[in-house]
């Protein structure tokens, strides 16, 4: 601060020794200046002050700075210093000026110069706006007079088209009343097409060239007005009562009305919208519990309906039926709605307007939009599942009754969809309900499907649970429990036979019963040695499973006999459930007949401990039955006293077309007995001509006790025949073998086998070859086939040749070839059928 002070007095005594300003001006230059210096380098002096500095910043604050000064401590130091600061800046002022001074000098000349050229111009503007004031004087009163014209032209104008168009205006409107009011004695005669168009020409116009506000026409157009409103309804009329009809005029008539009218889609969602809430106040109508109750008057007891939705004590006959009925005029009424809809839809997808051609379902749908009967029968669909949904839950009575009348529900529900399509089955327009329409519609009843099947599957269930209780094993149902249950399969059969849909369905649930019951039944069948024993008189076990097979045969039978009526898919549906209770059958006597047939098959085996190759005229004359088919013949009396006669039926309980089980079992039992005889019998070596006359004996015996006491012979087939064929075989002579035609009713194994009884004692069967027992023997022919057997017969034979030809014979015994032709060609035709 001391420094900037010696500064300030050090110029101020050099600027007081100048004793002339122009001196002084000259004495304020710096060495520099003399060289003409610019503003800007007088500028950058004082950026560089230390007081102008300050003054020269963007951000100088006058308050900033005084605080400043004052607060410095020498406020009088800073006053002199900016005086000082004044003077410095008022002598460059000078200095500037003097250095400029013939510039400046120039342009106060030219200032002068200007000053008169401005002066000069001034006169001739103000001569110039005395001539255009002159001329706007001239030119007004024209252009108000054009101005004045255009707007009455104008005027006129508007005036002229206002005044053609309210005259085409009453024109038309006479047009109307002429045939409004031609039609006045006869409303039907009216054309509301024609009505219609002239309307909608006169709104049209009346809002296109604003003709409101004119009397005549005002007063014309409130009778317009009213003029439509009768229109449409009397279209309406005409539509509705066409759609009620179904009288496509009508429809058509009603349509083309409001399409010129120009309000058709609007009209046809308001008839789409009114047709959707009946159908759902009708299927809430029908559900309704207290108009229900309402309905049936006093009839229902004091009470009425409870809050839960059941009548009370006597009014529940009322209520049901009552319910019913509702039902079924809510069915009717849907099928109404759906072929009204249906029909309004068909004549739109048919009708074009006459003079623009256009499509009038063009109209009323756009692309991708769903049809109206789609739109209707939706809202029905979801109005109808609701309505079950809730009753289902809120009404126990209602729910007690659609669940044990599910199949008169579904069946009328199915009949409103069978009416509603054949109604609307027609050529080239589609159907009222598509597949996906009518499942929405079964899907919201499935509840009480659920529910009525439960009921089924209980008391079937139950009814076998009390038959066949778990606590005690030996009871055993009597025929009449048994014959309850069958009953009852045939009553829940015969409640839903009319829909074949719901008979499978009810089909799968008494499987399920039939499955339990053989289940119960196969827990009461007893096993252990005295169900097996066939030497004595019947067990109480065996009397035990022979009542348990017979139930479960009766059972089988007459199910049955109620499939056959049905479709096949029946019968695949309880295919498995009836293969459970015949297996049951069977298992409970299985074991009986197959011990019967061991004893019967260790009797056969006893051939072979007889001898049949004794000759003379003794043996030949003997007419008794050798002594193993003797004990045969007790077996199967035995077996047919204290067995078979009480499991096998008596010819008048049968019914004609069906099979007993035991009858099977049986008729496989003596198809056995024959064909374990004719295979031991062909075994039997050596064989005389007076053993032949014993065998042929022995078979007619065996064809007599099995045809009498066991199953008819005849109805065996291929066991039967061998057995008749296998007799006069044994009396053929050898060579005439290869061409009889015996050969075709016995398998190849007992030809071959017998052969060998011709042959000399050198030629061993297999039997022999091989140190077998009969039994044994026997047990391997029943695990091989034909080809196997002729395998182990063509070893021996080649043994057999091998011998003769070691001990240099050239001769064979004639059955050889006989055997080795024979069994070739056997086993050959066999394999090739077999293949075929």
């Amino acid at each position: 601060m001391k420094e900037e002070h010696k500064q300030i007095l050090k110029e101020e005594r050099m600027a007081s020794a100048v004793s002339t300003p122009l001196e002084r001006l000259s004495n304020l230059k710096s060495p520099s200046s003399s060289s003409s210096s610019s503003s800007s380098t007088a500028l950058d002096s004082f950026s560089s002050h230390p007081i102008f500095s300050a003054f020269l910043s963007p951000s100088f604050s006058s308050t900033s700075f005084s605080s400043s000064a004052l607060s410095s401590g020498s406020p009088a130091s800073t006053a002199e210093n900016l005086h000082h600061a004044i003077r410095l800046l008022d002598n460059q002022l000078r200095s500037e000026v003097l250095s400029r001074h013939h510039d400046l000098l120039s342009q106060l000349s030219s200032l002068h110069h200007a000053d008169h050229a401005l002066s000069t111009l001034r006169s001739s503007l103000s001569s110039l706006q005395s001539s255009l004031r002159r001329l706007r004087s001239e030119l007004s009163t024209p252009l108000r007079h054009i101005s004045s014209n255009t707007t009455t032209l104008s005027n006129l104008h508007l005036t002229s088209e206002l005044i053609n168009h309210s005259v085409r205006f009453l024109r038309l409107s006479k047009k109307l009343r002429d045939l409004t009011s031609a039609s006045a004695s006869d409303p039907e005669k009216l054309d509301l097409a024609k009505a219609a168009q002239l309307y909608s020409e006169i709104l049209t116009l009346c809002n296109e060239f604003d003709l409101a506000g004119i009397d005549a026409v005002d007063e014309e157009l409130n009778w317009v007005r009213e003029t439509g409103d009768r229109l449409r309804n009397e279209a309406m009329k005409v539509l509705e009562r066409g759609m009620e009809g179904l009288n496509q005029a009508e429809v058509g008539t009603g349509l083309q009305v409001f399409y010129n009218l120009g309000e058709l889609k609007g009209t046809v969602e308001g008839v789409v919208n009114k047709y959707k809430g009946l159908g759902a106040k009708s299927v809430t109508v029908a559900l309704d519990m207290k108009a229900i109750s309402g309905s049936g008057g006093s009839g229902f007891g004091p009470g009425g309906i409870r809050g839960s939705g059941t009548p009370q004590i006597g009014g529940g006959v009322k209520a049901r039926e009552a319910l019913w009925q509702r039902l079924g005029n809510c069915m009717d009424q849907l099928h109404s709605i759906a072929v009204s809809v249906w029909h309004l839809q068909r004549v739109l997808s048919k009708k074009r307007d006459p003079f623009t051609h256009v499509l009038l379902l063009d109209e009323v749908i756009q692309e991708g939009d769903p049809m109206l009967t789609d739109r209707v029968w939706e809202a029905v669909a979801k109005a109808f599942s609701t309505q079950m949904k809730s009753a289902f839950t809120a009404s126990s009575f209602v729910k007690e009754i659609f669940t044990m009348g599910y199949p008169k529900l579904y069946s009328m529900i199915e009949n409103l969809l069978d009416r509603i399509s054949r109604d609307t089955d027609v050529k080239g327009v589609l159907p009222a309900i598509n597949s996906a329409g009518k499942e929405q519609i079964i899907s919201s009843v499935e509840i009480f499907q659920t529910a009525f099947l439960a009921h089924c599957l209980s008391r079937l269930s139950d009814l076998v649970n009390s038959v066949f209780p778990m606590s005690s094993r030996g009871s055993v149902p009597s025929k009449e429990q048994i014959s309850k249950i069958i009953s009852r399969i045939q009553e829940e059969i015969e409640a839903v036979q009319v829909d074949a849909r719901l008979t499978l369905l009810v089909l799968r649930e008494i499987g399920k019963v039939l499955l339990l019951l053989a289940e119960r039944t196969e827990y009461q069948i007893s096993t252990g040695p005295e169900s097996r024993q066939v030497s004595g008189p019947a067990t109480p076990a065996q009397l035990k499973n022979f009542t348990l097979c017979q139930h479960l045969q009766d059972v089988h039978t007459r199910i049955s006999l109620m499939l056959k009526g049905m479709p096949s898919i029946a019968s695949d549906v309880l295919s498995a459930s009836l293969g459970a209770i015949y297996g049951v059958a069977c298992d409970s006597v299985t074991s009986l007949f197959q011990a019967m047939l061991d004893r019967l098959e260790s009797c056969i085996l006893q051939i072979h401990d007889q001898n049949f190759g004794v000759l003379g005229m003794d043996a030949a004359m003997d007419n008794n039955a050798s002594p193993y088919m003797e004990e045969l013949q007790k077996c199967i009396l035995h077996f047919r006293s204290e067995f078979l006669s009480r499991l096998l039926p008596s010819r008048n309980t049968t019914a004609p077309g069906t099979e007993n089980i035991c009858t099977r079992l049986v008729q496989s039992m003596a198809s056995r007995v024959l064909v374990f005889f004719i295979r031991h019998a062909s075994l039997v070596r050596p064989l005389s001509e007076s053993g032949k006359l014993r065998m042929a004996r022995d078979m007619a015996e065996l064809e007599l006790a099995v045809g009498q006491n066991l199953f008819p012979v005849e109805q065996l087939g291929a066991p039967y025949r061998a057995l008749r064929a296998f007799r006069p075989l044994i009396f053929l002579e050898t060579s005439q073998f290869a061409s009889s035609p015996l050969l075709q009713d016995l398998p190849p194994n007992v030809i071959l086998h017998h052969l060998y009884t011709r042959g000399p004692e050198e030629l061993q069967s297999p039997l022999q070859r091989n140190k077998l027992t009969p039994l044994q023997y026997s047990l391997w022919l029943d695990s091989q086939g034909e080809d196997q057997i002729w395998k182990g017969i063509k070893a021996t034979l080649d043994d057999y040749a091998a011998n003769v030809r070691g001990r240099g014979d050239k001769e064979f015994s004639p059955v050889y070839p006989l055997l080795l032709q024979l069994g070739s060609s056997l086993t050959e035709k066999i394999q090739g059928s077999s293949k075929s």
